[in-house]
């Protein structure tokens, strides 16, 4: 059974980091790209930033360009984000997506940034 597990969320004051982390098991016909998106209230999905496998190739939202970098360890299928200079407009749910033949999504994990 093909499944994503967050971790990293939390509270965190602006200027802050936090690093995000998602494990994906029992895909069977292989990832090629691996990221991360996120929702706030009110707003739609929107991707955050996404690395492609067995590349460096990395993609990033404008918002975060600079404060957010993400990795990945293709012998565990994981992909991090870290998160520096958090902002009070960072505050979403944040959600796992890998894509092969089909895409995949986590559970999401909350990331609230106070002011």
């Amino acid at each position: 059974q093909a499944q994503l597990v967050e971790s990293g969320g939390g509270l965190v004051q602006a200027g802050g980091s936090l690093r995000l982390s998602c494990a994906a098991s029992g895909i069977i016909f292989g990832i090629n790209v691996m990221g991360w998106y996120r929702q706030a209230p009110g707003k739609q999905r929107e991707l955050v930033a996404n690395i492609a496998s067995g590349s460096s190739n990395t993609n990033y939202a404008d918002s975060v360009k600079g404060r957010f970098t993400i990795s990945r360890d293709g012998a565990k299928n994981t992909v991090y984000l870290q998160m520096n200079s958090l902002k009070p407009e960072d505050t979403a749910v944040y959600y796992c997506r890998a894509q092969g033949r089909y895409s995949y999504w986590g559970q999401g994990t909350q990331v609230t940034v106070s002011s």
